[in-house]
């Protein structure tokens, strides 16, 4: 499997202090969730931190303010309904700590680098707030950070970066691996086992 653009990298550049209007209360909190977010992920996430303490803090982010059991079953898509409960349930142990080995060892390049907020917008049921990141050689990329509320809490469903959505592409690469395996969902478990494996 090949490793992907750090679109989650993005989430240690959200800093600032966003206002809205009371008719616009959702957003305004889910401008704050990510606000929060990223004031708090800025200090321990940036450049000089030392990549076990980033891996470590990049897992608790993501177990907590993520929505790992729906982000899994999107990524793991038609084959989540033919996968076993058991395969289901390593499937998203292992989805988890893919995604943390893979990303959080790129996340101190994004560190320090001007970041705002430019706005959000409702799309069906999920907030989706957009911000602006200016890269070191001049260009700005688009982050979109879609957010639902679960359970009373916000988290964060999926993030676009340049206008590419992490979990479509995770989707296509995990759907590709099983499709050369015949259809096996055991395959792709055991390919993501060797790839953390790996990273370690």
């Amino acid at each position: 499997m090949r490793r992907r653009s750090p679109a989650i990298g993005a989430l240690i550049l959200l800093i600032g202090l966003f206002t809205a209007s009371p008719e616009k209360a959702y957003a305004q909190d889910a401008r704050g969730f990510i606000a929060a977010l990223g004031n708090q992920a800025i200090q321990v996430l940036g450049p000089g931190v030392p990549q076990a303490q980033r891996i470590a803090r990049f897992r608790q982010i993501f177990q907590s303010d993520f929505d790992v059991p729906g982000i899994g079953q999107f990524v793991l898509g038609r084959y989540w309904r033919v996968a076993t409960p058991e395969e289901q349930q390593e499937f998203l142990r292992l989805f988890q700590e893919y995604i943390v080995q893979s990303y959080a060892a790129r996340l101190g390049e994004y560190g320090g680098e001007p970041f705002r907020v430019i706005g959000s917008r409702a799309s069906g049921g999920e907030t989706v707030v957009t911000s602006e990141i200016a890269r070191p050689n001049g260009s700005r990329v688009l982050v979109d950070w879609y957010v639902i509320e679960r359970g009373g809490a916000p988290r964060i469903t999926d993030v676009y970066v340049g206008g590419v959505s992490m979990k479509v592409t995770q989707r296509d690469e995990f759907a590709s691996v099983i499709q050369r395996n015949g259809g096996r969902v055991d395959a792709l478990l055991a390919q993501i086992r060797q790839r953390i494996a790996t990273a370690r």
